[in-house]
């Protein structure tokens, strides 16, 4: 096959555990056979973005970025270092939480280039988060009698970065699963520090929207919470927080649905990826529709 699909991730120079759920859902893709050639490449790792298309042999690449939410690293560092000509945001045609996708042409190797929006914008998301419910809790049918907190960094330098986890929390709601639905945030308000506040269900289920597991879900997250005094000494699962049960998953990219994302924004470029989505969703314990959509 002469389609490739390139993932881009941001790592880290100071936790080499950051790249391990790109590498996880790479390998998973990898297995299907849908594409011919399947690359990771890194912001702050090797293999670099500026070098990534280099290693590809086929002519056609699916590039699928592996981030959050739409923004800088979307809209200028990946284009930017994979030199994509003619590039600009407005090919998207996007809110802040509706990127699509732009076939464009690499400058360098004269590759075709189909840029997808990022993972963490697109519908199957909100499968993966309840996904990481589900995996928390031990329980398939997880939703009745909890709360769930959708997680995300927040910022004011970014606007959409919000956006994205509103989005999914109400795409979860709409479903009314849980009994409530709230999205929380570590650098703005609401904040995920006054999380027993916003509920009032006696169990709570918080899922950080992000990619990998790193110092802000690590660290800052359960102690913000009051999981614990020091995150080194570990906490329980459930915790009880004012009395609140709190089932804290972690980062929802690590949860192996992911991989269903990472494919169909390439489904949605046009990639032949049906079965590839079918036996990762059935893989993965995902093949459940997980939104009501």
């Amino acid at each position: 096959m002469d389609e490739a699909l390139v993932i881009a991730a941001h790592g880290s120079h100071l936790n080499a555990e950051s790249s391990t759920p790109t590498y996880d859902h790479a390998d998973t893709i990898r297995a299907t056979g849908a594409f011919g050639e399947v690359r990771e490449s890194f912001w702050k790792e090797e293999p670099s973005f500026r070098e990534a298309l280099r290693t590809v042999d086929a002519d056609e690449v699916y590039l699928v970025p592996l981030f959050i939410s739409e923004g800088y690293f979307t809209e200028q560092v990946i284009p930017r270092e994979f030199r994509l000509a003619d590039w600009d945001p407005e090919l998207w045609d996007s809110d802040g939480t509706s990127a699509t996708n732009a076939t464009l042409t690499a400058e360098d190797t004269e590759q075709t280039v189909h840029y997808c929006g990022p993972v963490g914008t697109h519908d199957s998301m909100s499968d993966v988060i309840v996904q990481r419910a589900e995996s928390v809790t031990g329980d398939p049918d997880v939703g009745e009698g909890f709360g769930l907190a959708v997680v995300g960094h927040g910022t004011e330098r970014n606007e959409n970065s919000a956006k994205a986890i509103q989005y999914h929390a109400d795409r979860i709601r709409e479903r009314g699963r849980f009994d409530e639905v709230q999205a929380l945030f570590m650098d703005e308000d609401p904040e995920v520090d006054d999380v027993a506040d916003y509920f009032e269900s006696d169990d709570i289920v918080v899922v950080p929207l992000f990619i990998a597991d790193g110092f802000h879900t690590q660290e800052d997250i359960p102690e913000d919470m009051g999981l614990t005094d020091d995150y080194r000494t570990g906490y329980d699962v459930p915790t009880t927080v004012e009395g609140h049960d709190i089932w804290y998953a972690g980062a929802v990219g690590t949860e192996p649905l992911m991989a269903d994302v990472v494919l169909e924004r390439a489904a949605d470029a046009g990639a032949d990826v049906d079965s590839a989505i079918k036996q990762v969703r059935e893989e993965t314990g995902g093949a459940k529709p997980a939104t009501g959509d």
